[in-house]
């Protein structure tokens, strides 16, 4: 077997039409199994198009997408990674920087692979699933994990792959040996240094499997109002209603209250105030009321009430209580409410409407003491 290698590599260097100079000779073969590399990635990917465009599928579209330059990079990097360690042909001389180049490349390479592959995966686990829609909590609660998971396994592979990079050289062994002997003083440094980046990390752990957050979860954090966008492994990203993104650290929801309206049931009761007069009918009102919400699809026909909550001095507060399928639904069912029953107000009870009194009382003379009135008797006899 060894002899037909060497026969092999002989006849294919001869074939080039070079003498097997062992220095000439290995740049050669390096060359050679860079371009079969080539060759490969190009069989293989034109190969995958031919039968994507006659059997379409989604998984070999994102593979495509995502996975294809990344192949292209490993590949080569592994043949010339091969064509380096050959030992077999005796004229071949290795290379030092060839070496540590192809175990550097391919390091990369396959670091790059298996993150897009990952990425693959999750989107073929989470394909089917709509995280668009509030009432879907199993489903964006199982796609929430997943993705939680990659970002996990990638950010171990980073870890691990910078470790074997750094392995690669001899100086980077000597530092981590020197490194090693101030092991004591080293890790307190690191322990003050990371302690926010893995009190992070556990926060992330922790969210990813109790669920206090999900993915497009409707919450309201320092005031304002917005779904859930990305789970990192260190933040999180909430858009906001006016398309605005709130960047927080992900332990803030572990240490600090804040409301999730999506958390077991994406359905919410919104509440509609009215000011208005003393002469309203409140039974009319009531009756009118119900029947554009139930005339209104948003309505999920769970809550509704109509109550006066409480008065002032010129008027009262009239309270409508309405519920729709989740957050969105019930802000615009609260606004079609509103407009309807102003309409039906001012044009057939306007008297309902907030009004302002002013009494005026005729004028009175005043009576003084019995001289004036003497007086004034004396005069009219005068």
């Amino acid at each position: 077997m060894q002899q037909q290698i060497d026969t092999w590599i002989r006849s294919l260097i001869r074939w080039f039409g070079f003498v097997p100079n062992r220095d000439l000779s290995g740049w050669i073969l390096l060359i050679i199994a860079v371009l079969a590399g080539l060759i490969v990635n190009l069989v293989v990917t034109q190969t995958i198009r031919f039968v994507n465009r006659k059997r379409p599928s989604q998984a070999l579209g994102y593979l495509r997408t995502y996975v294809r330059w990344a192949f292209w990079a490993f590949v080569p990097s592994l043949f010339f990674l091969l064509a380096t360690n050959i030992q077999s042909a005796r004229f071949i001389r290795r290379h030092p920087v060839a070496d540590k180049a192809a175990e550097v490349l391919f390091l990369i390479a396959a670091t790059w692979l298996v993150v897009q592959l990952l990425k693959v995966g999750e989107l073929l686990l989470v394909r089917q699933y709509d995280t668009t829609q509030d009432v879907n909590l199993s489903q964006r609660k199982f796609v929430t994990q997943v993705r939680f998971v990659r970002r996990f396994i990638v950010f171990l592979i980073f870890i691990i792959s910078g470790a074997l990079l750094l392995l690669t050289f001899q100086g980077s062994r000597k530092v981590g040996l020197s490194v090693l002997t101030s092991a004591g003083v080293f890790s307190v440094l690191i322990g003050f240094a990371a302690q926010k980046t893995l009190a992070n990390l556990l926060a992330g752990i922790q969210i990813a499997f109790t669920q206090q957050i999900r993915l497009d979860d409707a919450v309201v954090v320092e005031n304002e109002w917005g779904r859930i966008e990305e789970i990192n492994l260190t933040n999180v990203v909430v858009r906001l209603w006016d398309r605005r993104r709130l960047i927080l650290p992900i332990t803030y929801f572990v240490e600090t209250p804040f409301q999730n309206w999506t958390r077991s049931d994406a359905s919410i009761t919104g509440a509609i105030l009215l000011y208005l007069d003393y002469n309203v009918p409140i039974e009319r009102l009531r009756e009118k009321a119900r029947e554009f919400a139930e005339a209104d699809p948003l309505w999920n026909q769970d809550v509704f009430a109509v109550q006066i909550t409480d008065t002032t001095p010129t008027g009262v507060i009239v309270r409508i209580l309405v519920s729709a399928a989740d957050a969105p639904s019930a802000f615009d069912l609260r606004c079609h409410l509103r407009e309807a029953i102003i309409v039906f107000l001012r044009e057939e009870y306007p008297e309902s409407l907030p009004q302002t009194r002013v009494q005026f009382e005729p004028a009175r003379i005043p009576q003084n003491s019995e001289a004036d009135k003497s007086a004034a008797t004396d005069l009219t006899i005068t």
